[in-house]
């Protein structure tokens, strides 16, 4: 069989109960929902991490938190407009899916946001197995969706937008005070990184590619074009959020904030549609996940109101199912039959091997599983003993799920001894009920996988096990 294309979509935030497949009722998301029926939807795929650099890194080098490079969201120094220093960098030869399709004969490209280190050290996606980048290189640089630059293959790209200070505003005065238009610019960002991606898509068209596509949406700050916003407006009550919990205010936040995922929904359809275009849809692989889960209700986001969660416990930053387990759609016409719901266990540091496998590779040093015979109905699906979590940041938090337990441990910082909280998620998804005393047994086995999986971290603060 000749080797597929695979794209590899990854959104910003995006929680488990936001697109319509996952049960979403007001946002619409109809391409997403299309490619879903023509796959795989997954009910029970989950995040290496809770927040965006170490999810990013885990899925890019098969690592758990607990052998992870990356275990959280490290800035280097300060950021301004025109001085970026980016969050801590990859390692120089740190083997990514990037390598791994390089290895195996694809033309590759990283567009959208990077968040693993500077073009000008050792995290430059160009020397970690990506032919071509372009996009965000500095995560604080994403919280602004009319940004002054994006970045190409390390040289800054001006686009015409003007800078905007999206933390400084404080909301004083009334709506009827604050000029909302300011916080748009000419260029939206996402509509740069789609015109390179489909330019990757026609310029590779005849040859085999890998496209890591993690696009910024829809992480805040609440921007969006008026044409993605105006759908909305009037379709449900929706006060003017004014910038007093951070990033810039705006006259429409619950619309604004359904509009950037219908928005990213949209770009998933240009993509598709230009598959197609080339003839190419039946010969690419296409995952679509997201690196963490619905954030926290700052910025103007209203996570209850859209339900975001889908009633799992927990948001961004936590180790509870809220905070981890994310949507995942496979789909690959004429090779994946249509309308499938999968509920095996599976996890983002579970992409190399699942790669790997696809491209007749063999990888060693990953604490991931292939579930590619899970996704072509092929073979012997491994069954795996357990999945490792690790977040030194926030409070401090463990988790493990072992088959349908799982064990969380969280307030690390303050008491290293904190005792194991234990949830059956098959009676129990929205974890509820700690039966840590009606399963004494798990404790011990909890124990040994924390202490053999554990590895000292890379810098003090993410060290919250020792």
């Amino acid at each position: 069989m000749k080797k597929p294309n695979v794209v590899y979509i990854y959104a910003d935030d995006l929680g488990y109960g936001e697109l319509g497949v996952y049960g979403q009722k007001i946002i619409k998301t109809p391409y997403l929902d299309a490619l879903a029926k023509q796959g795989i939807k997954f009910t029970q795929h989950y995040t290496s991490a809770p927040v965006c650099a170490p999810a990013r890194c885990m899925l890019l080098t098969g690592k758990h938190a607990g052998h992870s490079q990356i275990r959280g969201n490290h800035e280097l120094g300060g950021f301004t407009d025109e001085t970026e220093r980016g969050q801590m960098p990859l390692e120089v030869n740190t083997f990514t899916l990037g390598s791994l399709m390089k290895k195996a004969g694809y033309q590759t490209a990283a567009i959208g946001k990077w968040g693993l280190g500077m073009a000008n050290g050792t995290g430059n996606p160009n020397a970690h197995g990506f032919d071509y980048f372009y996009g965000l290189l500095d995560q604080k640089q994403a919280h602004n969706y009319y940004s002054t630059h994006l970045w190409e293959n390390g040289k800054w790209d001006t686009l015409n937008n003007k800078y905007m200070n999206v933390h400084q505003f404080q909301g004083k005065g009334a709506p009827s005070d604050i000029d909302f238009k300011q916080f748009q610019g000419k260029e939206y960002v996402v509509d740069k990184m789609m015109d390179k991606a489909l330019n990757f898509v026609e310029k590779n068209k005849n040859n085999p590619f890998f496209l890591y596509l993690p696009l910024p949406l829809p992480h805040l700050s609440l921007q969006a074009p008026d044409e993605a916003i105006k759908p909305y407006l009037g379709a449900f009550p929706d006060s003017a959020y004014l910038g007093k919990k951070g990033y810039t205010p705006t006259a429409h936040p619950r619309a604004t904030y359904a509009g950037m995922i219908s928005y990213l929904d949209t770009q998933v359809g240009r993509l598709v549609d230009a598959l197609k275009k080339h003839k190419i849809d039946t010969q690419t692989i296409i995952f679509f996940s997201s690196d963490n889960g619905a954030t926290f209700d700052v910025g103007g986001v209203d996570t209850e109101f859209f339900q975001s969660t889908a009633g799992l416990r927990g948001r961004k930053q936590d180790v509870y199912e809220g905070g981890i387990r994310e949507p995942l759609i496979v789909s690959w016409p004429g090779v994946i039959p249509g309308g499938q719901i999968n509920h095996l266990p599976s996890v983002q540091y579970d992409m190399m091997a699942t790669l790997a496998e696809l491209t007749g590779q063999q990888v060693s040093d990953t604490d991931g599983i292939s579930f590619l015979p899970s996704i072509l109905k092929k073979g012997e699906q491994k069954e795996r003993s357990f999945i490792y979590f690790e977040f030194p940041e926030k409070t401090g938090q463990v988790a493990i799920r072992i088959q349908q337990f799982k064990g969380v441990k969280s307030n690390l910082k303050k008491n290293k001894q904190a005792p194991w909280e234990i949830y059956d998620l098959d009676k129990d998804p929205f974890e509820k009920i700690n039966i840590a005393d009606q399963h004494p047994e798990l404790i011990p086995q909890l124990d040994d996988i924390l202490k053999r999986e554990h590895r000292t971290a890379k810098i003090p603060d993410w060290e919250i096990i020792n």
